[in-house]
């Protein structure tokens, strides 16, 4: 018998009622019941439906009817004509994947080296944050630090960037004390450079705290009794992380990190346009940016819609293809086969 099977002996024979409940017969199982039709299902669970219709409505018409516009796409759109109106060109519009434009082979260069440095910085913080805080023996200290990290989360990146500019600034906090101390100062905001490091230092400092909540959520779910048993073997606390709690969470981690790269080519518009100024646009252009600058600002309605469309083609894309691959390995991913 095992360490985990002694345990669970023993709390059972510790129970008041262990004998009586062992003396006693089990009743037999009733019959399988039918399931109930599509309409008495509807019945059944009007009151979550009607509760749910306001949330499905505005789902509808801010995510699914504006798809519609993607026509655009095929267009020589021009706004004050409308999208009746406007000439059709047919794949004209996606010329830009074959032609090379350097400002949006820039733009994708980009994106996709920030991706990469989101995905293996800043993805695995909120599992290592959540390890450390569940592994706090105080409540209270545990819940004043996640309050301090889930702070972050609700501030505006218009006050992150202005917080991060007041300290790390070419007058900010960091380089007003290296002046008063005799030090050479350092330059990063507006260094090129440094640009994709910053990006990713704000990314971990708003978001980090807020990603713990799920980590959290599935860490409280594991079975003590797997860390008494492991306990009682020998195993240290390391060995409980690497066999016990790690392959608790592996279905978890693997379902975010398809989500993940589901939006892999969003890498932060709000964030990055408010910092492109400084830094020039070689640096700092990615994709949403470019859409933006071609499409809004240069009028390339049609050229913009078409690379939407194309991103979130290839999103989807990503994620059968990470669903697929987690399947092979026995994962559920984020559908059943």
């Amino acid at each position: 018998m095992t360490a985990l099977e002694t345990i669970r002996e023993r709390r059972r024979q510790r129970s008041p009622d262990a004998r009586h409940r062992a003396g006693r017969k089990r009743p037999p199982a009733p019959p399988t019941a039918r399931p109930p039709g599509l309409l008495r299902r509807l019945a059944r669970d009007r009151l979550l439906l009607v509760l749910g219709l306001p949330g499905a409505l505005v789902l509808v018409a801010f995510h699914y009817l504006p798809m519609l516009g993607s026509v655009i796409a095929f267009q020589d759109y021009q706004p004050y004509l409308g999208i009746g109106d406007s000439e059709w060109v047919g794949l004209e519009n996606f010329s830009f994947l074959t032609e090379g434009d350097p400002e949006f082979v820039n733009a994708l260069v980009n994106t996709l080296q920030l991706t990469v440095i989101q995905t293996v910085l800043v993805f695995p913080v909120p599992l290592a944050l959540a390890l450390l805080l569940n592994s706090l023996a105080g409540e209270r200290l545990k819940r004043l630090l996640q309050s301090v990290l889930y702070l972050p989360h609700f501030l505006s990146w218009v006050i992150v960037v202005a917080i991060f500019q007041q300290m790390l600034g070419n007058a900010g906090t960091l380089n007003t004390f290296l002046v008063r101390n005799d030090l050479p100062t350092v330059e990063i905001i507006g260094t090129p450079e440094l640009f994709m490091t910053l990006i990713t230092a704000q990314s971990i400092w708003k978001d980090a705290g807020w990603g713990t909540i799920i980590f959290l959520a599935a860490l409280s779910r594991i079975d003590e009794e797997q860390y008494e048993a492991a306990a009682i073997d020998g195993a240290n606390g390391w060995h409980r992380l690497i066999h016990i709690t790690l392959p608790s969470l592996r279905g978890l981690f693997v379902l975010l990190l398809i989500l993940r790269l589901g939006n892999s080519l969003s890498v932060g518009f709000e964030q990055i346009i408010l910092q492109q100024g400084p830094v020039g646009l070689e640096a700092s252009e990615v994709l949403d940016t470019w859409l933006y600058n071609y499409g809004i600002l240069g009028g390339g309605w049609g050229v913009s819609a078409a690379a939407g469309l194309v991103k979130g083609l290839v999103g989807v894309l990503l994620v059968i293809g990470a669903n697929k691959v987690a399947h092979a390995f026995g994962e559920r991913g984020v559908y059943r086969r």
